[in-house]
């Protein structure tokens, strides 16, 4: 009974914290305020801040609130391992890429697309597993993944519309940008991941210890992005401007979300996180209708949907090949 439990909270929290973080952004990138627009690129570097806050905490609650046992091993496992830690500057360079991508998909993008067509990170984690890990695939693994590619690229199909050609033209610009960040995003999440777990398979040690070390990685490139790309804005306005209460919603979504699922990701099967994936994209395509009102579905769209839906059950069903590590 307990067991069952805790797979349906579960089930809650992987759908809420999906579908909240993408709505959130979507309607922080949109939402029209007096002055200037949050950077993202600052979001990014403030969620690391947390997120190294957050495992230290978790690292220190691991030892017994101890903070001499919390300075050993984080001097034995960060400062005393050099190389070790180097590792995962790879990793961590690419997913500080992979969560700029988002800000610019979501800015480009409805909630419901960019849910949709993000699933393709399953196509990438599963490509990098076969050549990384050396995973084999079954055949309802290859099969779930030309169905999910077709259901992506119907999503994507052009629709008819009214607008003026000024504005048809100006939304498949931004479409294709954010297309564009979410493909990009979708390859950096595979490898990334696949290149995380494979440094957890090889060593013990805590995997809030790892994020602690991708944490100060993701801190020195996010800030290095900042600066190169909006450091003028934040010299005149600092780097805290345009913040309001639904961005640090959005920042806290983002730092500690990745954590709650590596906390409750033991609890989920394959099948549980199907259904998470399908109820997060049906409440974002609602979503988006009814209340960001910034999404018209096409028949086409829904079809794509469901094929993707279908593929990402039928993915699970021999349960081999992970999606991404638990990566905060």
């Amino acid at each position: 009974m307990a067991s069952s439990r805790l797979k349906y909270l579960s089930l809650g929290v992987l759908v809420f914290q999906t579908t909240s973080l993408v709505l959130t952004m979507r309607y922080s990138r949109t939402l029209q305020a007096e002055g200037p627009r949050y950077l993202a690129s600052s979001a990014v570097v403030v969620a690391e801040v947390l997120k190294i806050l957050t495992c230290v905490l978790l690292v220190f609650k691991e030892h017994n609130y101890s903070m001499r046992a919390l300075n050993s091993i984080l001097r034995q496992e960060i400062t005393q391992k050099p190389i070790e830690t180097l590792k995962l500057a790879i990793p961590s360079g690419i997913y500080t890429l992979q969560n700029n991508l988002l800000y610019v998909a979501l800015s480009n993008l409805d909630a419901a697309t960019y849910q949709v067509t993000y699933q393709l990170k399953i196509l990438t984690t599963a490509l990098f597993s076969v050549s990384m890990l050396g995973r084999r695939l079954g055949v309802y693994q290859w099969l779930s993944l030309l169905i999910l590619m077709a259901g992506v690229a119907l999503v994507q199909w052009p629709s008819e519309s009214p607008a003026a050609p000024e504005k048809d033209a100006l939304s498949t610009g931004s479409q294709f940008v954010g297309v564009t960040a979410v493909l990009v995003a979708c390859c950096s999440s595979g490898f990334a991941g696949v290149y995380f777990e494979k440094i957890l398979k090889e060593s013990k040690q805590s995997v809030w210890v790892r994020n602690i070390q991708l944490g100060l990685f993701g801190l020195v490139f996010g800030l290095f992005g900042m600066m190169a790309f909006d450091g003028e804005k934040v010299k005149e306005s600092g780097m805290f401007q345009g913040y309001n209460t639904v961005t640090w919603t959005v920042v806290a979504l983002q730092a500690l979300g990745g954590l709650v699922i590596a906390a409750v990701i033991k609890y989920a099967d394959n099948i549980l996180k199907g259904f998470a994936t399908s109820l997060s994209i049906i409440l974002s395509t609602l979503i988006s209708y009814f209340w960001l009102q910034d999404f018209d579905p096409t028949g086409v769209f829904f079809l794509g949907a469901i094929l993707v839906i279908a593929a990402t059950f039928l993915y699970s069903y021999e349960g081999r090949p992970a999606p991404n590590p638990s990566r905060a």
